[in-house]
């Protein structure tokens, strides 16, 4: 990763430290479980995504932050969800014991709950010193809805239903577009719409994040099966041993990385429009189907 990615990352972890409460706030219990996996490393990648996507019409780094952060505090209440004996069921999480292995699942559960309202009270009280209240508004609706009933939980619950189960195709897609691909598509609509994009911009940047946000998953869906779990910081073949609906399971390896490669191509010409201006967006989208290879 370059040197520009890790300063945006800088910036982000320090950000994040500012908005959430000091670990020793009381109650200090929840205040250390939620920094606990806020902290607990990650590529901070839907951060990226919005910061970079803002940054092609010129939004400062520090105007995109509390969206930025906001996002990032979604997923990671996401992740401590997912670990949880009634979901997943996982251990570890980036190589280190799951959230609710340390302190316990009603705190992890309590901090996933945290973070999830954390998101919006940091959206409302950081984002208008500057933005005006519609884009404020357009923000709010634009991460409710990618972490709602219509994206992430939606896709989340089809998931869950599906296991052990054969699906149709369109189903399969449902599951990765909304459990994986909303708040990615979420993480650079929110960067146009801080950058008041045109609409035929926003247009062409839903579909670059569409086709990400549905190669990442299928990536995850492979690495799940020849991945290093020193790498991935979990255990694999956990798809397989709860009979998940994934991409190798319905197309095989192959199959499944020849889409992951023709949705990456295909994003990458959406960014046609804006020439080298999107040159940051091009490399997130490399950086994340190099993880297969």
């Amino acid at each position: 990763m370059s040197t520009n990615w890790q300063e945006i990352i800088a910036a982000v972890d320090r950000a994040l430290d500012g908005y959430l409460p000091p670990a020793d706030t009381f109650p200090p219990d929840i205040c250390r479980a939620v920094r606990y996996s806020v902290f607990a490393g990650g590529k901070r990648l839907r951060p990226l995504l919005v910061i970079t996507t803002a940054g092609i019409f010129d939004v400062p780094l520090q105007h995109a932050l509390p969206a930025a952060c906001a996002i990032e505090m979604i997923h990671t209440y996401s992740l401590i969800h997912d670990d949880l004996p009634a979901l997943d069921n996982d251990d570890y999480r980036r190589g280190l014991a799951a959230n609710h292995k340390v302190f316990g699942e009603a705190m992890a559960i309590l901090a996933g709950d945290a973070l999830l309202t954390a998101a919006f009270e940091t959206l409302s009280i950081e984002a208008p010193a500057y933005f005006p209240p519609n884009i404020v508004v357009a923000l709010i609706q634009e991460i409710s809805r990618a972490a709602g009933i219509s994206g992430m939980i939606g896709g989340q619950v089809v998931d869950i239903l599906s296991e052990g189960r054969s699906v149709q195709p369109d189903v399969l897609e449902y599951i990765h577009r909304h459990k994986t691909g909303a708040l990615i598509t979420c993480c650079v609509r929110c960067g146009a719409r801080m950058g008041q994009a045109a609409p035929e911009q926003l247009q062409a940047l839903t579909a670059y994040g569409e086709k990400v946000g549905l190669a990442f998953q299928i990536v995850d869906d492979i690495l799940d099966i020849v991945g290093d779990e020193a790498v991935l910081g979990k255990k694999t073949g956990a798809d397989a041993s709860k009979k998940k609906v994934t991409y190798p399971a319905v197309y095989g390896l192959e199959k499944a990385r020849a889409e992951a490669n023709s949705l990456y191509k295909s994003a990458l010409a959406d960014l046609a429009p804006f020439g080298g201006a999107a040159a940051g967006l091009k490399e997130l989208a490399g950086m994340l189907i190099n993880r297969i290879k």
